[in-house]
């Protein structure tokens, strides 16, 4: 069944998109912060699309990433008793308790590592904000270990460029599938 082949030219397509450099920039800010869904979803597909603008995007989404990351920083030190009943219902509550475990150890590194890794960023700033972390140290390592993430997504979409995006939409239905299915027995697996 060709679903995923459709979602994946649409998004091609949108990637092309006059408008899509804001879209990231919008997206990467608000993810720092409150939203849920990483900017690497935007950024691959228009480093793929535009490999000559990848760099580009790739700054672009860092730089919006760390002033978002800012906000959620914010958030922490002046609105955390706010945003605390949405962290128990989103089911982020542990990741930001375990998060608070990890400043207590590692500090600086803790926000680098974040901003390098799949693990919620927005949990990792608010909570910077409410231990109190030095303001330039955060700063610091949220540019270092965001800007690492998104030049290498960036790197490796625009090194792929034409040749990749033909690729993956040869078999972007069979990775699809096979991915709804492994996520299906982890599902069972795990319950």
């Amino acid at each position: 069944m060709p679903l995923f082949s459709s979602l994946y030219a649409r998004t091609m397509q949108w990637s092309r998109h006059p408008h899509a450099p804001a879209y990231l920039a919008g997206l990467s800010f608000a993810e720092s912060s409150f939203f849920p869904i990483p900017p690497d979803v935007m950024l691959a597909p228009m480093s793929m699309a535009q490999p000559n603008q990848a760099w580009f995007f790739a700054g672009l989404t860092t730089l919006a990433s760390v002033i978002g990351g800012m906000l959620g920083y914010l958030i922490g030190v002046y609105a955390f008793d706010l945003v605390q009943p949405w962290l128990h219902s989103l089911g982020y509550w542990e990741g930001y308790l375990n998060t608070k475990a990890w400043f207590g150890e590692w500090g600086f590194w803790a926000i680098f590592l974040a901003g390098f890794s799949p693990i919620p960023y927005k949990i990792f700033t608010i909570t910077a904000g409410v231990i109190g972390m030095a303001f330039l140290p955060f700063v610091v390592a949220s540019i270092i270990g965001r800007g690492a993430r998104f030049f290498l997504v960036a790197a490796l979409m625009a090194w792929g460029g034409a040749r990749m995006e033909k690729v993956l939409h040869r078999y972007v239905d069979r990775l699809g599938w096979i991915l709804v299915i492994a996520f299906l027995v982890l599902i069972i697996y795990l319950k």
